[in-house]
């Protein structure tokens, strides 16, 4: 039987928030899901492997309009220009990227990772094999998909595993996720220490919860910063959601300035693995299988970067994966459980 969340509550939720409801409904079942399989038929977006560059940031639910509008606060952020991504959320995403027809470029590629689903998907494998009793079927669809083992990688470590949601530290926020520092530190320390011909850097930020400003001010974070969904359905007030998401987005983008300035790379791409609606054409968030213009579509900015030598990485690798008890209760605090 497929998992479903009809209760007293999520009722209630309707009656208040319907644009939301429909999302949750009508887009999922006739949209969203049939989307998804086609998919994993063919492939909808530009696998970032067929594209030029030496070392890829992907800034998780980084929008287009969003990175155009704080362009000229980074001198490195020139042109923003876009392309379509092969997923609408990270699991999606992640499992279309590392496709079998890949496997020799990301053979000599190292995967840097602050999202938990790289664990699930390139890893666990969870989309192939967990109930749909216990999921959507959009994400057991994603188990169509061939996607290679994460023994395929050059590298791949799990970032996600520093200081994660709920958990204290000297970066970042307990309510928050995993600060970019960490994801800087390891980049400059594999790309000093190790030859591969790629590195895909895949930050957290500007993802929710928005840590940045809770950080700054030294306080708890508000509702608008960890359940925006929740504050958009009673309030209406999108300008408050979205200017902390945008001063998220800063926030991991002057972790960019440090990383591009203690590393060589030829050509480094800015990009995301998918975007984020708020409540545009009465959508919410990115689900896989998303077509929506500011999910699917996302930035594709490059750059240089030029070591200078001025920066030491204090971070060792990390240890071992998290439980799948722990992993589950990060997605549930980022929003997706």
């Amino acid at each position: 039987m497929l998992r479903h969340d009809l209760n007293l509550d999520t009722l209630r939720k309707g009656l208040q928030a319907p644009d939301q409801a429909f999302d949750a409904t009508v887009y999922e079942l006739f949209y969203r899901i049939p989307a998804t399989y086609l998919n994993t038929l063919t492939t909808i977006g530009t696998n970032v492997f067929d594209e030029e560059w030496d070392v890829l940031l992907i800034l998780d639910t980084c929008r287009v309009d969003a990175l155009r509008e704080v362009a000229d606060e980074y001198d490195f952020l020139g042109d923003v220009g876009k392309i379509r991504s092969v997923g609408g959320r990270s699991p999606e995403w992640i499992a279309k990227t590392f496709h079998e027809d890949y496997r020799d470029t990301i053979a000599e590629t190292a995967y840097l990772s602050a999202n938990v689903y790289t664990d699930q998907i390139l890893e666990d494998r969870e989309h192939e094999t967990i109930p749909l009793s216990e999921t959507n079927l959009s994400y057991r669809l994603l188990g169509r998909i061939p996607n290679v083992d994460v023994d395929a990688l050059g590298r791949c470590e799990y970032l996600f595993t520093y200081e994660g949601v709920g958990e204290e530290g000297p970066l970042g926020h307990v309510d928050g996720g995993t600060p970019p520092r960490y994801v800087t530190d390891r980049g400059i320390a594999v790309w000093r220490e190790h030859d591969f011909d790629r590195m895909i850097l895949h930050y957290l930020q500007p993802h929710s919860p928005y840590m940045a400003n809770g950080i700054d001010e030294d306080r708890p974070l508000e509702q608008y910063e960890t359940d925006w969904w929740g504050y958009l359905a009673e309030t209406n007030d999108k300008e408050t959601v979205w200017n902390a998401y945008l001063d998220e987005l800063r926030y991991v983008l002057d972790d960019v300035e440090l990383l591009l300035e203690n590393l060589d790379a030829g050509t480094v791409a800015i990009s995301s693995d998918h975007g984020e609606a708020f409540g545009e054409y009465w959508e919410f968030g990115h689900n896989n299988g998303s077509l929506h213009p500011h999910v699917r579509t996302v930035p594709w900015v490059t750059t240089t970067a030029e070591d200078r030598g001025e920066y030491t990485p204090v971070h060792d690798p990390p240890g071992a994966s998290q439980s799948k008890e722990e992993l589950d209760r990060q997605l549930e605090a980022l929003g997706y459980k």
